[in-house]
């Protein structure tokens, strides 16, 4: 008789973990370390309650799955056993490329690359130990297997990573408008000419997922706050590489000392067993304890965003819809170097940040939802849907964003 584990879910109640291979991932260090990377980054910031982790979340999706595999089983979808394994495998990995801080330093730490990227080549690496057992898992996750429905499952518009992660991320934010109804959306997914499709009956719950996702990334994931966090963070690390790589002391953990002494490309994560090794031992608490020493380093820039964190007096920050003026940020530069007494417009550039941020709630096409009508027909959700701001939210929605050390009054 097979063995399970269950693990209390605060958001799904008990999930069963299958011994096997399903359990000998969640078991292995690189997944382990996603115990120690926060789902929503600085998101704390502005939500305390925001405290769950990528680990979190992977057991939640790797739970949905199950249940969306077992449905799409009852509808007469043919699934084998090893399929249903890999898909499994595929949803608890998706994430196990992320970096401290999820997709805060994402660019930072590493060049030439995103976190997908690295999560295929960390899938691979495990593979080998797993002896080609992940073959198809890895398949799936690259879009390279030919039932095509199951990439979707794992990466598309309403895959299971965006039905556990705004469910999970309402839950710990308090965020209600976030809430969508997982269950009865997945209950509504069916298989229809080898794509994933949703039965004419659940499109309202659609709307909801579509209206909750818009909803959460204006009000939570790019609050302006957390964005200002984010910038900081990111300028923070670039100051420590940029000290380092002139060879100024900077502490830090052994691991992060080799991602902040030289340039890391992706790539180089491929081709070296080590570095990557190295790479999956760094989390935020890496990030955390190098704050606590630069606050008393002799750099002034460093020290200053250090003890900024670690008090909570973040960047203020302003929004536009326009770019700002090239005056503006002369200014800014102006006071900050007064202000700090810096004079190299090098170091200045260090204190603030500026670029834009967007977000598009919904992307029509190829890559849409799919509503299978009654009359046996597939309508994008756009075009399915009587609510008019649906088809609106296929709008990318651009803000310019100015952040700046709260000490620095213009």
């Amino acid at each position: 008789m097979e063995k399970k584990k269950i693990i209390n879910d605060p958001v799904y109640g008990f999930i069963t973990i299958p011994e096997g291979l399903t359990y000998d991932i969640i078991s292995h260090p690189f997944f382990q370390r996603l115990r120690r990377i926060k789902q929503m980054g600085l998101n704390d910031f502005v939500y305390p309650g925001a405290l769950h982790t990528r680990f979190h979340h992977a057991l939640g999706a790797m739970h949905l799955m199950s249940i969306a595999l077992h449905n799409l089983r009852q509808k007469g979808t043919k699934i084998s056993d090893e399929e249903f394994q890999s898909m499994l495998a595929a949803i608890l990995l998706h994430d196990i490329g992320h970096g401290p801080f999820s997709h805060a330093l994402e660019s930072s730490l590493l060049s030439n690359g995103n976190h997908e990227q690295v999560s295929v080549i960390i899938m691979q690496y495990l593979n080998n130990s797993f002896h080609g057992k992940l073959d198809l898992a890895v398949e799936i996750f690259q879009n390279r297997y030919p039932r095509k429905f199951f990439h979707q499952l794992v990466s598309s518009q309403l895959d299971i990573d965006r039905l556990d992660y705004l469910q999970r991320d309402s839950f710990f934010t308090g965020v209600s408008e976030g809430t969508i109804g997982s269950d009865r959306i997945i209950k509504m997914l069916r298989i229809y000419d080898d794509q994933l499709v949703v039965e004419e009956k659940g499109i309202y719950s659609i709307e909801n997922f579509l209206n909750a996702r818009r909803l959460m990334y204006w009000q939570v994931y790019l609050h302006k706050t957390s964005v200002a966090a984010e910038k900081m963070m990111v300028l923070l690390i670039r100051r420590a590489q940029y000290l380092i790589r002139k060879g100024i002391e900077v502490s830090c953990t052994r691991e992060l000392q080799l991602f902040l002494s030289k340039p890391v490309s992706v790539q180089h994560l491929s081709g070296d067993e080590n570095l990557l090794t190295a790479y999956c031992q760094i989390d935020d608490y890496d990030i955390w304890a190098g704050v606590k020493q630069w606050q008393h380093h002799q750099d002034v820039v460093l020290s200053s965003i250090s003890r900024m964190f670690l008090e909570r007096n973040l960047f203020q920050i302003r929004l536009n819809f326009q770019p700002f003026e090239d005056i503006d940020l002369h200014l800014i530069q102006q006071e900050i170097g007064n202000q700090f007494k810096l004079t190299d417009i090098e170091d200045i550039e260090f204190l603030f940040s500026h670029g834009d941020v967007s977000n598009a709630a919904y992307i029509s096409g190829d890559t849409g939802i799919s509503i299978l009508k009654n009359q046996g027909t597939l309508v994008d959700i756009a075009q399915a849907s009587d609510l008019p701001n649906i088809a609106s939210l296929r709008k990318i929605v651009k803000k310019y964003y100015l952040t700046w050390p709260k000490s620095v009054n213009l």
